[in-house]
């Protein structure tokens, strides 16, 4: 089967970064769908794994966690899905991704695609939509339904991948106020779109940005990207009791918690292999959710997030990808489609 891999960990424009290759095709175990894979997207995870996770000597490393396509077989144990179901999922980094014509993933990490959307669009969004489900609804614990009166959530980078989809749970399915943070007209635009309130800029201090709108201190601050740079405004912006949730890297020492104490801010991360990587008892959450939000997607109330389609799924079309990820630049989902 094609594929497109590396041996070793390269910058995104080097010859040898990503390559078109050919694998066997693998087989699934008792619990595992066999997946003709029609399309993907690109996530900062692919990148970070190219840069920091090398393969053994002489092995292949394929990346890729977002997929959707069509099931070709099944696992003897499977009882969710049949031969010729539409699926979506994100899988696990324990596993080779879907950088492939045909991958096995766990059953329980895979929902049933939306009918209403190809399955380019639809590729777009199960690795960020578990994410910012799991951040809203499993570590911040905000109860859906439409009575957060006077309540507000700041979400920092809502043009990404992560922070588009965040921004239409938030505004879709709670009463919060929604605070978006963006840098330019366009993607200031973009998160409008999505169902923001209000919209701030993320290139100017987060607190005194906040006093500008006049806003009430958010008793829910996410923040997507740049963790580092923003915290100390987030501390001493969030509302006392207030939860702060983050997904992202940031640089050792720049994360001071004890600038949370006197609020008695709670801190939260979010990580959205963590189900998969420990094989946790309730991984068929992740199942759920995303047949959840499929069931939302059909009935308009959430939208996909494709930002850009870069073609067919090949070495060349991947690494341009990898290059617009790392340029912190994009604007909602990269999606590829088609060997």
């Amino acid at each position: 089967m094609k594929a497109i891999a590396y041996q070793q960990s390269l910058p995104i424009g080097h010859a040898e970064s990503l390559l078109d290759i050919d694998l066997p095709e693998p087989a699934p175990g008792p619990h595992d769908l066999l997946v003709e894979v029609r399309a993907v997207a690109v996530n900062p995870v692919d990148t970070k794994m190219r840069r920091r996770s090398q393969p053994a000597p002489g092995q292949w490393k394929v990346l890729g966690w977002d997929a959707a396509g069509l099931v070709r077989a099944v696992g003897a144990d499977v009882t969710l899905f049949e031969p010729g179901d539409r699926v979506w999922y994100a899988g696990s980094l324990q596993r080779p991704g879907s950088n492939s014509e045909l991958q096995v993933v766990d059953e329980r990490l895979v929902g049933s695609a939306p009918q209403s959307l190809d399955f380019a669009a639809a590729a777009a969004l199960p690795l960020t939509t578990i994410t910012a489900w799991e951040m809203l609804f499993d570590r911040l614990q905000i109860s859906p339904g439409k009575h957060h009166h006077g309540q507000s959530i700041l979400i920092v980078g809502a043009a990404g991948g992560v922070g588009s989809i965040l921004t239409q749970l938030a505004r879709r399915l709670t009463g919060l106020t929604v605070i978006a943070t963006a840098s330019r007209p366009e993607t200031a635009q973009w998160v409008r779109e999505l169902g923001a309130h209000e919209v701030i800029d993320h290139a100017r201090p987060l607190d005194e940005e906040l006093r500008r709108i006049n806003a009430t201190p958010p008793n829910y601050v996410v923040s997507t990207t740049h963790t580092d740079q923003h915290y100390a405004s987030i501390a001493h912006a969030i509302a006392p009791q207030g939860k702060f949730g983050l997904i992202d890297d940031p640089q050792a020492g720049t994360i001071d918690i004890d600038l949370l104490k006197g609020k008695s801010v709670s801190l939260h991360w979010e990580f959205m292999f963590t189900r998969s990587t420990f094989g946790t008892h309730d991984m068929i959450a992740q199942h759920d959710l995303l047949n959840e939000v499929a069931a939302l997607v059909d009935s308009g109330v959430i939208r996909t997030t494709l930002g850009e389609h870069f073609g067919r799924i090949n070495a060349s079309n991947l690494k341009r990808a990898h290059a617009m990820q790392e340029s912190n630049r994009a604007r909602g989902k990269l999606v590829l489609e088609g060997f």
